[in-house]
Protein backbone atom coordinates (compact mmCIF):
# COMPACT_ATOMS: atom_id res chain seq x y z
CA UNK A 1 0.00 0.00 0.00
CA UNK A 2 1.02 3.64 -0.36
CA UNK A 3 0.91 6.26 2.36
CA UNK A 4 1.60 9.82 1.23
CA UNK A 5 3.12 8.45 -1.97
CA UNK A 6 5.54 6.07 -0.23
CA UNK A 7 5.17 2.33 -0.70
CA UNK A 8 5.02 0.47 2.63
CA UNK A 9 4.27 -3.05 3.81
CA UNK A 10 1.36 -3.94 6.08
CA UNK A 11 -0.26 -7.08 7.43
CA UNK A 12 -3.87 -8.14 6.98
CA UNK A 13 -4.70 -7.52 10.63
CA UNK A 14 -3.39 -3.93 10.73
CA UNK A 15 -5.41 -0.76 10.46
CA UNK A 16 -4.16 2.17 8.37
CA UNK A 17 -2.99 3.86 11.56
CA UNK A 18 -1.10 0.80 12.78
CA UNK A 19 0.53 0.31 9.39
CA UNK A 20 1.59 3.94 9.25
CA UNK A 21 3.10 3.96 12.73
CA UNK A 22 4.81 0.61 12.14
CA UNK A 23 6.58 2.26 9.23
CA UNK A 24 7.61 5.36 11.18
CA UNK A 25 4.88 7.67 9.91
CA UNK A 26 3.26 10.05 12.36
CA UNK A 27 -0.51 10.39 12.47
CA UNK A 28 -2.40 12.38 15.14
CA UNK A 29 -4.88 10.54 17.36
CA UNK A 30 -6.47 11.14 20.75
CA UNK A 31 -8.77 8.20 21.44
CA UNK A 32 -6.50 5.53 19.96
CA UNK A 33 -4.08 3.63 22.18
CA UNK A 34 -1.99 0.65 21.13
CA UNK A 35 -3.19 -2.46 22.93
CA UNK A 36 -6.82 -1.34 23.25
CA UNK A 37 -9.68 -1.84 20.81
CA UNK A 38 -10.07 1.11 18.39
CA UNK A 39 -13.27 3.16 18.49
CA UNK A 40 -12.72 6.06 16.06
CA UNK A 41 -14.19 8.58 18.49
CA UNK A 42 -11.94 11.62 18.13
CA UNK A 43 -11.68 11.56 14.30
CA UNK A 44 -8.25 13.19 14.46
CA UNK A 45 -6.63 10.29 12.58
CA UNK A 46 -8.98 10.79 9.64
CA UNK A 47 -7.36 10.21 6.24
CA UNK A 48 -8.16 10.39 2.56
CA UNK A 49 -8.24 7.07 0.68
CA UNK A 50 -8.02 7.06 -3.09
CA UNK A 51 -11.31 6.00 -4.68
CA UNK A 52 -13.35 6.75 -1.54
CA UNK A 53 -15.43 9.93 -1.58
CA UNK A 54 -15.41 10.49 2.21
CA UNK A 55 -12.83 10.81 4.94
CA UNK A 56 -12.08 7.66 6.92
CA UNK A 57 -10.75 7.15 10.46
CA UNK A 58 -7.37 5.47 10.12
CA UNK A 59 -7.63 3.62 13.44
CA UNK A 60 -10.71 1.59 12.42
CA UNK A 61 -10.11 1.27 8.66
CA UNK A 62 -8.24 -1.93 7.71
CA UNK A 63 -5.12 -1.61 5.60
CA UNK A 64 -5.61 -3.18 2.17
CA UNK A 65 -3.48 -4.29 -0.74
CA UNK A 66 -2.76 -1.46 -3.23
CA UNK A 67 -4.57 1.07 -1.05
CA UNK A 68 -3.39 4.67 -1.52
CA UNK A 69 -3.72 6.88 1.57
CA UNK A 70 -3.13 10.58 2.17
CA UNK A 71 -2.54 11.49 5.82
CA UNK A 72 -1.70 15.16 5.49
CA UNK A 73 -3.35 17.67 3.18
CA UNK A 74 -4.89 21.15 3.54
CA UNK A 75 -8.33 19.52 3.70
CA UNK A 76 -7.27 17.16 6.50
CA UNK A 77 -5.46 19.89 8.40
CA UNK A 78 -8.59 22.03 8.36
CA UNK A 79 -10.79 19.09 9.39
CA UNK A 80 -8.53 18.23 12.33
CA UNK A 81 -8.35 21.83 13.45
CA UNK A 82 -12.14 22.06 13.51
CA UNK A 83 -12.37 18.79 15.46
CA UNK A 84 -9.92 20.11 18.05
CA UNK A 85 -11.75 23.41 18.39
CA UNK A 86 -15.01 21.58 19.00
CA UNK A 87 -13.37 19.53 21.76
CA UNK A 88 -12.29 22.72 23.48
CA UNK A 89 -15.67 24.48 23.32
CA UNK A 90 -17.73 21.48 24.45
CA UNK A 91 -16.12 21.33 27.92
CA UNK A 92 -14.23 23.66 30.28
CA UNK A 93 -10.55 23.26 29.40
CA UNK A 94 -8.53 25.81 31.39
CA UNK A 95 -4.95 24.75 30.79
CA UNK A 96 -3.30 27.13 33.27
CA UNK A 97 -4.87 25.39 36.27
CA UNK A 98 -4.97 21.86 34.90
CA UNK A 99 -2.93 19.01 36.37
CA UNK A 100 -1.91 17.95 32.86
CA UNK A 101 -0.72 21.38 31.74
CA UNK A 102 2.52 20.83 29.84
CA UNK A 103 1.97 17.14 29.13
CA UNK A 104 -1.62 17.02 27.91
CA UNK A 105 -2.27 15.27 24.61
CA UNK A 106 -5.15 17.60 23.73
CA UNK A 107 -2.99 20.63 24.47
CA UNK A 108 -0.09 19.24 22.42
CA UNK A 109 -2.34 18.51 19.44
CA UNK A 110 -3.82 22.01 19.62
CA UNK A 111 -0.32 23.51 19.51
CA UNK A 112 0.66 21.21 16.66
CA UNK A 113 -2.36 22.25 14.58
CA UNK A 114 -2.12 25.95 15.36
CA UNK A 115 -5.26 26.21 17.48
CA UNK A 116 -4.67 29.50 19.29
CA UNK A 117 -8.34 30.50 19.35
CA UNK A 118 -11.68 28.95 18.42
CA UNK A 119 -14.34 30.13 16.00
CA UNK A 120 -17.28 28.54 17.87
CA UNK A 121 -19.11 29.71 21.00
CA UNK A 122 -18.11 28.02 24.26
CA UNK A 123 -20.77 25.82 25.85
CA UNK A 124 -19.60 26.43 29.45
CA UNK A 125 -21.44 23.36 30.76
CA UNK A 126 -21.86 22.97 34.51
CA UNK A 127 -20.30 19.58 35.08
CA UNK A 128 -19.56 17.74 38.32
CA UNK A 129 -16.20 16.80 39.82
CA UNK A 130 -16.12 13.44 41.59
CA UNK A 131 -13.68 13.50 44.52
CA UNK A 132 -15.22 10.57 46.40
CA UNK A 133 -12.34 8.18 45.64
CA UNK A 134 -9.56 8.25 48.28
CA UNK A 135 -6.75 8.41 45.70
CA UNK A 136 -8.14 9.78 42.45
CA UNK A 137 -10.38 12.54 41.10
CA UNK A 138 -12.66 12.63 38.06
CA UNK A 139 -13.26 16.06 36.53
CA UNK A 140 -15.89 15.90 33.80
CA UNK A 141 -15.01 19.44 32.72
CA UNK A 142 -11.75 18.15 31.19
CA UNK A 143 -13.08 14.92 29.68
CA UNK A 144 -12.98 14.52 25.88
CA UNK A 145 -14.94 11.22 25.88
CA UNK A 146 -12.09 9.29 24.27
CA UNK A 147 -13.21 6.23 26.32
CA UNK A 148 -9.63 5.12 26.96
CA UNK A 149 -10.54 4.72 30.64
CA UNK A 150 -13.55 2.58 29.75
CA UNK A 151 -11.52 0.30 27.51
CA UNK A 152 -8.42 -0.09 29.69
CA UNK A 153 -10.59 -0.91 32.70
CA UNK A 154 -12.54 -3.54 30.77
CA UNK A 155 -9.92 -4.97 28.42
CA UNK A 156 -6.76 -4.82 30.55
CA UNK A 157 -7.84 -4.73 34.20
CA UNK A 158 -11.06 -6.67 33.62
CA UNK A 159 -12.98 -4.61 36.18
CA UNK A 160 -15.60 -3.02 33.86
CA UNK A 161 -16.10 -0.05 36.18
CA UNK A 162 -16.50 2.72 33.59
CA UNK A 163 -19.12 3.33 30.93
CA UNK A 164 -20.64 6.18 28.92
CA UNK A 165 -24.07 7.52 29.87
CA UNK A 166 -26.46 9.74 27.89
CA UNK A 167 -25.90 10.92 24.30
CA UNK A 168 -24.32 13.74 22.33
CA UNK A 169 -23.00 16.72 24.27
CA UNK A 170 -24.72 15.40 27.39
CA UNK A 171 -22.57 12.27 27.45
CA UNK A 172 -20.59 11.58 30.60
CA UNK A 173 -18.19 8.89 31.76
CA UNK A 174 -19.93 7.15 34.66
CA UNK A 175 -18.82 4.72 37.33
CA UNK A 176 -20.86 1.50 37.32
CA UNK A 177 -24.55 2.45 37.54
CA UNK A 178 -23.74 6.16 37.87
CA UNK A 179 -22.60 5.90 41.46
CA UNK A 180 -19.78 7.95 43.06
CA UNK A 181 -16.36 6.51 42.24
CA UNK A 182 -15.58 6.10 45.93
CA UNK A 183 -18.59 3.80 46.34
CA UNK A 184 -17.59 1.48 43.52
CA UNK A 185 -17.66 -2.22 44.31
CA UNK A 186 -15.62 -3.21 41.28
CA UNK A 187 -12.78 -0.66 41.25
CA UNK A 188 -9.42 -2.30 42.04
CA UNK A 189 -7.65 1.05 42.69
CA UNK A 190 -5.08 0.11 40.02
CA UNK A 191 -4.95 3.61 38.50
CA UNK A 192 -4.79 2.43 34.90
CA UNK A 193 -7.68 4.68 33.89
CA UNK A 194 -5.85 7.67 35.35
CA UNK A 195 -2.63 6.96 33.49
CA UNK A 196 -4.23 6.46 30.07
CA UNK A 197 -6.34 9.64 30.28
CA UNK A 198 -5.02 12.06 27.61
CA UNK A 199 -6.16 15.15 29.54
CA UNK A 200 -6.56 16.14 33.18
CA UNK A 201 -10.00 14.55 33.54
CA UNK A 202 -8.60 11.73 35.65
CA UNK A 203 -5.78 12.49 38.07
CA UNK A 204 -4.25 11.52 41.38
CA UNK A 205 -5.30 13.65 44.31
CA UNK A 206 -2.98 16.23 45.83
CA UNK A 207 -3.12 19.01 48.40
CA UNK A 208 -3.49 21.62 45.66
CA UNK A 209 -3.86 21.72 41.88
CA UNK A 210 -0.14 22.37 41.44
CA UNK A 211 0.69 19.32 43.55
CA UNK A 212 -1.51 16.86 41.72
CA UNK A 213 0.44 14.17 39.93
CA UNK A 214 0.04 13.12 36.31
CA UNK A 215 2.79 10.65 35.61
CA UNK A 216 3.93 10.05 32.05
CA UNK A 217 4.34 6.37 31.27
CA UNK A 218 4.93 4.54 27.98
CA UNK A 219 1.53 3.41 26.78
CA UNK A 220 2.72 0.02 25.53
CA UNK A 221 4.27 -0.73 28.91
CA UNK A 222 1.09 0.33 30.69
CA UNK A 223 -1.43 -1.75 28.75
CA UNK A 224 0.75 -4.84 28.87
CA UNK A 225 1.08 -4.72 32.65
CA UNK A 226 -1.48 -6.87 34.41
CA UNK A 227 -0.53 -6.19 38.00
CA UNK A 228 -1.78 -3.32 40.14
CA UNK A 229 -0.03 0.01 39.77
CA UNK A 230 1.51 1.62 42.82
Amino acid sequence: MRIDGEMISATDDQSILQAARANGKYMPALCYMEGLSPVGACRLCTVEVSGVNRLLPACTTPAADRMSVTTNSPKLQQYRKIALELLFVERNHICAVCVSNGHCELQNLAIEHGVTSVRYPYSYPKLPVDVSHPRFVLDHNRCVLCTRCVRVCAEVEGAHVWDVASRGTNSLIVCELDRPWGESTGCTNCGKCVQVCPTGALAEKGRAVEEMVKREEPILQLVSRRGAMS
